[in-house]
């Protein structure tokens, strides 16, 4: 039989407890514009290039939180994007690690990874 289910991942979500907070940090990690709609009350999709992150504050506890990363965002530049994370205030759980990727949180302590491609 066939599967109906596509092998495509169409968005991850992140538990947040801020909706407007989340969606202005994420924005300004990523260089995009503050001008996305925040749908619902609850949910912002950041605009990506690929599988989609969807914002939730709907499903925000402390025990949702991501306490590992579960994918990674992509650079061409790791040291450049390490020190412009440190510099945004957010705080880095790992050195760059193998020349290759690192860890951080975002503000309500969900684990993120920078990888270079």
């Amino acid at each position: 039989m066939t599967s109906p289910i596509l092998n495509q991942i169409g968005a991850v979500f992140i538990p947040v407890s801020d909706i407007e907070r989340s969606k202005n940090w994420y924005c300004s990690l990523l260089g995009l514009p503050l001008d996305g709609e925040v749908l619902f009350g609850h949910l912002y999709v950041v605009p990506m290039q690929g599988p989609g992150i969807v914002l939730d504050s709907k499903i925000f506890t402390s025990e949702s939180v991501l306490k590992v990363p579960s994918f990674h965002l992509n650079t061409e530049d790791i040291d450049a994007a390490y020190d412009y994370v440190k510099a945004s205030g957010a705080e880095i759980l790992t050195d760059i690690e193998h020349d290759h990727w690192f860890n951080f949180k975002d503000p309500d302590g969900n684990v993120l990874m920078i990888c270079r491609c």
